[in-house]
């Protein structure tokens, strides 16, 4: 029972422990002799990604600024201020109404002292406060010490402590910090570097799709009618209430347990930066395209899907032993002998999780699913009355499979398109696309009204109401998915659709585009990337910035992707709108850099990536690259605007369907951009 509990607790503490506690900000200290009268005491700050650290230089009104307080002493003198390096980036910030000055990645500050005896202690403190986009810590203040003694000859740093921040509990709204590169780019132009606005998909909302999924594999054939023998078991077993709670209690827990330790598994099987190129790999894509039609297949009837005999036997035969040990075997056994219904759910529900590049994401999917399928074991156990309750078993279980086969066909046919779209093959458009779910969704509807039958479906002899609502809202679905064939933009729907540019007859993008701003051709790129919503857009970020310098207007980047599901809903949802689409087209020349596209680059043009010192081959691998060096970040859709110096001119945005904020977000970098021109 000990055992059993502390694991269930260690599990949750990871998991909340992963999701809560940060430690954005790592310092060091060391000194550099520059002779033997002059030192320089140097303090390096490392920040993780999406994190920045505020610059000395912050007028009154803002956030506190990064300072430097040194004890005096009469061995040694201050020679001029702290410095800072590289050079704060600066930015109007909204919140605080005014310019303001941060570092992100690695930033140096220094302070020279002229030294008098051989030997000195130097001590004092530094404050200083840091903080993501949607979140600030306490402002902090600690304290340092050096050891300084007099040389005789220039020597070099040399680091005397490193100070590690305490952990500080909070709630991380944005759920988990994405490690990226943190090194400084020397180039020509100074890279610009900004906090980053975090785009992974939420952890919580991963744990409600698992917790979804866990609610309709209990539903299954392979699993509801095991909730009554379960309790039953439980009951005689332990002769009394309260110890069939307890025995029914570890049976869920031993439930959770093996199913979180199926997530973390696959998390260290992959590791982080292969979840993260999951989205967009094109092997990837495919295999999960396949894998799903399996699926959908497995729960057609077709065939099923199981597990070796041996292992079954195996743990069956552990089942049998006496106390908690056997009762986690029955836990397990339940997993190997129910997979045959499960293991597709769980595979799409690992395959959503994975392609998040989340490392917490698999498991936390999982435990929302072990979770769903573990509390009505314990709660029947408890009051086994609500036993009676429960429909009886019988041919609507098998009809739960079958809907649920159709919705893996549909959504198998999402990662098909990504591979389509990466690498140009221009065979699954959007009216091929939306032909097939139309058709996928209304079969669906014939299957629900009894009309087509499978193999293993029982005769449907009258219309029960819970399968005519259901049919009503997939025909009504497959109806309103029709006008798509003729470029109706499905808003609700859009981020699944291939883009709307890939739809060959398009009668709503034509009448968007205003008669006196009809697209340009001739741009580089533009025979393999089509613009959005009929707006002028170029797809190579130097051409892009001449342009924009020529015509004297600001420049929009759109970092985008092929298979990023949040830049198809901006577009459908955001750019769509009257006034943005207004403002898109008049006051700025926009550049879409995808990021996952697959087209090689010309030999000259490819080259060694000095972040990851990897050949950069593709145009997606070049247009990431310049992302990460530019704006140390990899999430799409990110969107900034910057002028014809390439400085930017307000805080970038990401996923935000707030139609007001992307107004808000355009008009200020507008305006700044009229107030640096002056």
């Amino acid at each position: 029972m000990k055992k059993i509990f502390f694991l269930f607790y260690f599990i949750l503490v990871s998991l909340s422990g992963m999701a809560q506690i940060i430690n954005p900000i790592h310092w060091e200290l060391s000194q550099k002799k520059i002779n033997n009268t002059y030192t320089d005491l140097i303090f390096k700050a490392t920040l993780d990604a999406g994190w920045h650290l505020y610059g000395l230089h912050i007028a009154d009104g803002g956030p506190v600024p990064t300072s430097f307080t040194f004890s005096k002493n009469k061995n040694y003198t201050l020679v001029g201020q702290v410095t800072e390096s590289p050079k704060p980036i600066s930015a109007f910030d909204k919140n605080f109404n005014m310019p303001i000055n941060w570092h992100i990645n690695t930033v140096y500050f220094t302070q020279r002292i002229k030294t008098i005896s051989p030997q000195n202690t130097i001590t004092g403190s530094y404050e200083y406060m840091v903080c993501n986009d949607k979140s600030c810590l306490p402002p902090t203040e600690t304290p340092f010490n050096f050891e300084v003694k007099s040389l005789n000859k220039r020597s070099k740093i040399e680091v005397k402590s490193t100070i590690n921040i305490p952990k500080i509990g909070i709630a991380n709204p944005i759920n988990t910090v994405n490690k990226t590169i943190h090194t400084p780019i020397a180039k020509k132009s100074s890279p610009i570097y900004l906090p980053k606005i975090q785009q992974q998909q939420s952890l919580w909302l991963i744990f409600l799709t698992g917790f979804l999924g866990g609610m309709l594999a209990l539903i299954m054939p392979c699993i509801f009618p095991m909730l009554p023998l379960t309790v039953s078991y439980f009951t005689k077993k332990a002769g009394n209430k309260l110890k069939t709670i307890q025995l029914a209690g570890i049976y869920g827990l031993s439930i959770v347990a093996i199913y979180v330790a199926l997530g973390m598994f696959v998390s260290v099987l992959f590791g982080s930066a292969a979840l993260n190129e999951m989205a967009s790999n094109g092997i990837f894509n495919f295999g999960f395209f396949a894998l799903l039609v399996v699926f959908a297949v497995s729960f057609f009837g077709a065939f099923d899907i199981t597990l070796p005999a041996a292992w079954i036997n195996k743990i069956d035969t552990q089942s049998e032993k006496q106390g908690y040990t056997g009762i986690f075997f029955m836990a397990f056994l339940l997993a190997l002998v129910s997979f045959s219904c499960t293991g597709p759910i769980i595979g799409t529900l690992l395959v959503d999780a994975a392609t998040t590049g989340s490392r917490l994401a698999p498991a936390m999917g999982m435990f929302g699913f072990s979770l769903a399928l573990a509390i009505p074991f314990t709660l029947f156990a408890a009051f086994p009355a609500w036993l009676k309750s429960l429909p009886k078993s019988g041919g609507w279980l098998n009809n739960v499979k079958v809907v649920l086969g159709f919705l893996e066909l549909a959504f198998a046919l999402k990662f098909l398109s990504n591979v389509d779209l990466a690498y140009h093959v221009d065979m699954l458009d959007r009216e091929i696309f939306l032909s097939l779910w139309i058709v996928i969704f209304a079969l669906l509807g014939f299957y629900l009204l009894g009309k087509i039958k499978f193999a293993h479906d029982n005769e449907v002899s009258y219309l029960s109401i819970p399968r005519l609502f259901m049919a009503i809202l997939v025909f009504s679905f497959t109806l309103y998915m029709v006008p798509g064939l003729w470029g109706a933009p499905l808003k609700s729907i859009s981020a699944w659709l291939p883009p709307q540019t890939s739809q060959d007859f398009d009668l709503y993008t034509a009448a968007l585009t205003p008669a006196n701003h009809p697209p340009k051709g001739n741009k580089k790129y533009s025979d393999k990337f089509k613009a959005p919503l009929g707006l002028d857009v170029f797809f190579d970020y130097d051409e892009a910035l001449a342009y924009a310098t020529k015509v004297n207007k600001p420049l929009l980047i759109d970092f985008t992707g092929h298979s990023c599901v949040n830049c198809r809903k901006m577009e459908a949802a955001v750019w769509s709108e009257r006034e943005i689409l207004k403002r898109l087209h008049n006051d700025f020349v926009i550049v879409s850099l995808y990021v996952d596209d697959k087209t090689d680059l010309p030999e000259p043009e490819q080259y060694i990536s000095i972040l990851s010192n990897k050949k950069i081959k593709t145009i997606g691998q070049k247009w990431s690259d310049l992302q990460a060096k530019m704006f140390n970040t990899n999430s799409q859709p990110y969107y900034v605007i910057i002028n014809n110096q390439q400085k930017v001119l307000n805080l970038p945005q990401a996923f935000n369907l707030d139609i007001n904020n992307y107004i808000n977000f355009l008009d200020s970098g507008k305006l700044a951009y009229k107030t640096q021109q002056k």
